[in-house]
């Protein structure tokens, strides 16, 4: 299975969730390829934001090798699911896409956890460490629940 994690910059949150999916995967037995994106760009080659890897390194995933890049419209070709982060994520998801946006390969993430809901994981770009540390948690509940989900499945 291959799963693409999806926020704007690629810095913050999809780092995060790439990370923490792709340690859950492997301590399941699961040969799942857990990669991450941003749809705007901005920080393309950047490495996750300090905060990012700090919380991820008190929960023991190292995710400081990751360097972020665009998403593209290729990428539905390439990925058995895309998660978007957050509603602007998916709208910018889309808008790229255009004709190769598939519905049945994306879906918000924390619809994994409440099917319907359209929940999204807070971007803590501009706040203290605390929000990352509550990303986080929302982001290892979810990906809890992914593994657990699909990787029967396969």
């Amino acid at each position: 299975m291959k799963i693409l994690m999806v926020c704007l910059g690629n810095i913050c949150r999809s780092p995060l969730a790439e990370g923490i999916l792709q340690d859950k995967a492997f301590k399941a037995g699961l040969n799942w390829s857990v990669e991450s994106a941003g749809t705007n760009g901005y920080h393309t080659g950047e490495a996750p934001h300090p905060l990012s890897q700090k919380v991820a390194r008190i929960n023991g995933i190292d995710i400081s090798q990751q360097r972020s890049r665009r998403f593209r419209a290729e990428d539905f070709q390439v990925y058995d699911k895309i998660y978007a982060l957050a509603g602007d994520v998916m709208e910018e998801i889309k808008f790229i896409a255009r004709k190769s946006f598939d519905p049945l390969k994306a879906d918000l993430l924390m619809n994994e956890l409440h099917p319907g809901k359209n929940k999204e994981v807070p971007d803590p770009w501009y706040g203290p460490e605390p929000g990352y540390h509550e990303v986080y948690r929302m982001i290892e509940e979810v990906c809890e629940e992914i593994v657990r989900k699909y990787g029967t499945k396969i």
